[in-house]
């Protein structure tokens, strides 16, 4: 489509300068011939010829230095918007709109500013997330940070009893593990993001890593006495072995965090065509609809008092969905409040 519309403005293009250049050079011929007549001087065919076709560049001349100035002005004035939006731009000023008022769809001065409208929209994009990272940044290092701080304090009492003494240094414990936690995701995101994560996928068995991570979490969730159904297919899949164990720990770690004591969590693997499908399903008390399109999204959290009390930062999911989209798959989750939640991974073998 876009071939035809520029055959054909070309091609009208050419027709226009034809016609404007008949138009010049028919009305030099006829004024010269009115002058011949005037001054009764009949010249040389040839002499005619260069005659006519001089008078021609001549009238085509005069037009262009009458119609010229109008269109430069407007070009200078298309220009020097042009310009001010870029060092705008270079400024950080990301709020750039310029109008076209060319009039074609297609004109290359519509187009230049329409490539230059998305640019701008897509840097302000960035840097208000960037902007929201370094606040949920800034939140996370500095609840614990305070925490810390007091307890210290808190802990410089010569008079405090040795139980209580105790437990503030729990606290300040699991803090600085919390920390270390962030700390680790940050450095781990940061790595995903460019590319630079070590990628080496082999081929291995995929219900054997299941089974093996469902039983390196057995602890946690026989300490809450939630019967685990586990449902596993044999499946081979080609992936790296190391970055998928991220995801299945995540979601595992997910479910039994928010699953109630005596719960259960169900956890199924099944070969679809060329694909694993991975499901790690909890009755806990689900995540509201509202918030399940940004749940994988940095340092959202759908629950965030919920989430704070059990330790987490808001990044596991996004970690998740990171390696995952690395393999060329997706998650994706179903849930209704009350009812449990459902992640669904799905893989190419």
């Amino acid at each position: 489509m876009k071939r035809l519309s520029f055959v054909l403005k070309s091609a009208l293009t050419v027709i226009a300068v034809m016609a404007m250049i008949s138009l010049f050079w028919t009305a030099a011929y006829f004024i010269t011939e009115a002058m011949y007549a005037r001054f009764a001087w009949q010249p040389q065919p040839l002499v005619r010829q260069i005659i006519t076709s001089i008078s021609g560049f001549f009238l085509f001349g005069i037009s262009m230095s009458i119609v010229g100035p109008f269109i430069r002005k407007r070009e200078r004035v298309f220009w020097k918007h042009l310009m001010d939006a870029i060092n705008r731009i270079a400024k950080g000023d990301f709020h750039v709109n310029i109008r076209a008022d060319w009039g074609e769809r297609n004109h290359p001065f519509t187009e230049l500013v329409e490539g230059l409208n998305d640019m701008a929209a897509n840097l302000r994009a960035m840097e208000e997330m960037r902007q929201e990272f370094i606040s949920n940044v800034s939140h996370e290092i500095g609840s614990p940070l305070t925490s810390i701080r007091g307890f210290a304090r808190a802990l410089k009492n010569e008079n405090l009893p040795y139980e209580q003494r105790m437990h503030y240094l729990d606290i300040i414990e699991t803090e600085c593990i919390r920390l270390s936690k962030l700390s680790d995701n940050l450095l781990r995101l940061a790595m995903l993001d460019s590319e630079r994560y070590p990628f080496q996928p082999i081929s291995y068995r995929l219900d054997t890593q299941l089974q093996s991570l469902i039983l390196h979490c057995e602890p946690q969730w026989i300490e809450k006495e939630i019967e685990m159904c586990v449902t596993l297919e044999k499946v081979v899949i080609t992936a790296d072995e190391d970055l998928l164990s991220q995801v299945w720990l995540n979601l595992l770690h997910n479910a039994i965090k928010f699953t109630p004591n005596g719960g259960t969590i169900t956890v199924q693997l099944q070969q679809q065509d060329n694909n694993a499908i991975v499901t790690v399903s909890d009755n806990g008390s689900g995540i509201a609809e509202e918030d399940q399109p940004r749940i994988f999204e940095r340092f959202y959290k759908a629950d965030k008092s919920r989430n704070r009390a059990a330790g987490g930062s808001g990044l596991g999911l996004a970690i998740a969905d990171k390696i995952v989209k690395m393999h060329q798959g997706k998650i994706s989750v179903r849930s209704q409040l009350g009812q449990g939640t459902e992640f669904i991974v799905q893989l190419p073998l």
